[in-house]
């Protein structure tokens, strides 16, 4: 595009990692943008009126994908969209780029083809102040010009719809600035509009597979009297309405299992959960979680399950991939065909770490372990991550297993079974034949060293869960006692205990993380590339950047 006048200075506009722009450049610029269009009487955002059929530019792309050079369809229609570039051919024509749903189409402005009484000095004006980013309405004919290209020939001249103010770089690769502005960072890099776009696609896949396996989709409280449902720190929030504080919940589960009690026998739920913990490059306080229960199912069930979910949704994306999200990675379907590893928690543990675990079931197990690390030289410092691993025997044989087995999963998948009584209070458990150990009817799935999806056999014997939630309760108030060693009264769900004694069947229960789906298949290793807006530290500062660059 021939730029204006009075914006000759400020083209052309590039935003590299070396020279971000600056808030004094974005103003100037859009004070410079403004006083271009008022002076033109340009500075208009109309309401959408239909001057001819509307299309969209996939459906325009398909229907005249045969169209032969030279032919000029018939019909006229009308498309709207984003202007990606402008191009002046003489005084009479212009080209431009327009783009609608992630696809492209060119247009053609010429004066001797447009019917609509346009003056040629009307025609000058719109391309002398057509901007990259405008959003506009063009109505015309399709054709294919003789270089090939599929192209909309203007009968009408376009219209203005939305005029772009702020300009749009033609790059964006300053990790700052693709985080202050995601929306730019949306309309110039294609891989990130292409996560977003894959997520959505992994939701739909999700939602079909579970439904058309007789599974019916419902939504639970998220805000509680408590959080249960999985061991992490939550959320609380002040209501006014019940006089109380509550929490943000950390996971569906209680909820979906009542469900399941009430008759619902398979039940499964797409939706948020919030953590207060941490931010890294898997973890974000705020995600989507997708959770199933299926009454009658047993763990070699949620594992087969599991094997054809992810399978499906590897060849599913990868599909995908080659064909719409082309800016992604292809996807290696080869280590998804055969039957996933398995490894079981304490075998593989021992095998590691060259010498038999303690009894795990007790009370001496945490000191007993960490004398034998400490007599086998296995110093804890290989095996600390932020958490203090001699807090509690769970975190200690959790932080274990992810220094000695979940590397295991570092080029195919791997189920990690049976882990001890003591990392699942929700699940069943039984004596293991081959240790001798009190363990739980549960497993993980990894790959590449992450976690995707976490199931087991639920705990139906409603005594039994009491008991395990007292355990774990009075676990927490120990690791959480004050300065003075005052412990204060374990709590626990009694109500969802209550509601296990109205009897719940068998029943397999299976969790996984939406942005471990989206992180695997596209091939990042950041959350915040999975979420439309980053992670909680950019959507906090989202805020406070907007208020420093223009004022509107």
């Amino acid at each position: 595009m021939r730029p204006a006048s009075s914006l000759q200075f400020l083209r052309p506009y590039l935003w590299k990692p070396a020279a971000p722009p600056t808030p004094a450049y974005l103003r100037f610029f859009h004070l410079a943008r403004q006083q271009e269009l008022e002076q033109a009487n340009a500075l208009k955002y109309p309401r959408l009126r239909h001057n001819g059929p509307p299309m969209r530019i996939p459906d325009f792309r398909v229907k005249y994908a045969d169209i032969e050079q030279g032919v000029v369809a018939e019909e006229e229609v009308t498309l709207h969209g984003r202007v990606e570039s402008v191009r002046r051919a003489g005084n009479k024509l212009v080209f431009l780029d327009l783009k609608a749903e992630f696809e492209r189409v060119q247009g053609i402005c010429n004066f001797g083809k447009l019917s609509d009484g346009t003056t040629l000095q009307s025609l000058k004006q719109l391309a002398r102040l057509l901007n990259r980013g405008d959003i506009i309405s063009i109505r015309g004919r399709a054709t294919r010009t003789p270089a090939g290209e599929l192209t909309i020939q203007a009968t009408h001249l376009p219209e203005v719809l939305t005029p772009s103010i702020v300009p749009l770089p033609t790059k964006l690769v300053d990790e700052e600035s693709r985080t202050q502005y995601p929306h730019l960072d949306m309309l110039v890099n294609q891989r990130t509009t292409d996560i977003l776009r894959l997520r959505s696609y992994i939701i739909r896949y999700l939602r079909d597979f579970f439904q058309e396996r007789g599974f019916l989709e419902f939504q639970t409280p998220i805000l509680a009297a408590d959080a249960s449902g999985a061991n992490a720190r939550p959320f609380t929030v002040s209501a006014k309405t019940v006089s109380k504080d509550l929490s943000l919940r950390i996971a569906p589960e209680l909820w979906l299992k009542r469900l399941v009690v009430g008759g619902v026998d398979r039940v499964f739920e797409l939706g948020p959960a919030f953590r207060n913990e941490g931010i890294d490059q898997t973890h974000n306080p705020e995600f989507t979680i997708c959770e199933f229960y299926h009454a009658y199912a047993n763990l070699s069930d949620l594992i087969s399950l599991t094997e054809d979910l992810v399978r499906g949704a590897a060849a599913h994306c990868q599909s995908l991939i080659a064909t719409k999200l082309t800016s992604l990675p292809p996807i290696d379907l080869a280590e998804f065909q055969n039957p996933f590893r398995q490894a079981e928690f304490i075998p593989a543990l021992e095998s590691a770490l060259g010498f038999t675990l303690p009894d795990l079931a007790l009370p001496t197990a945490l000191q007993d372990l960490l004398t034998l690390l400490t007599t086998h030289n296995i110093p804890l410092d290989n095996i600390d991550n932020n958490d203090s691993p001699t807090s509690s025997l769970s975190q200690l044989l959790d932080r274990l297993a992810a220094s000695y087995i979940e590397p295991l999963s570092a080029t195919a998948p791997l189920f990690v079974t049976h882990h001890p009584l003591c990392m699942s209070p929700l699940a069943k458990s039984f004596t293991c034949p081959k240790t001798g150990q009190q363990v739980s009817a549960r497993t993980e799935l990894f790959l590449g060293g992450r976690e995707l999806a976490n199931m087991y056999e639920e705990e139906n014997d409603p005594y039994e869960q009491r008991r395990k939630f007292l355990e774990q309760a009075a676990a927490k108030v120990k690791e959480a006692a004050d300065p003075d060693g005052v412990e204060s009264e374990p709590a626990i769900d009694e109500g969802y205990v209550h509601a296990l004694a109205s009897g719940l069947p068998p029943t397999g229960g299976w969790g996984c993380g939406v942005e471990r789906l989206v992180m695997l298949f596209s091939g990042t290793r950041r959350i915040g590339d999975c979420l439309s807006f980053g992670n909680l530290r950019n959507v906090v500062g989202l805020a406070a950047a907007g208020k420093k660059d223009i004022e509107i």
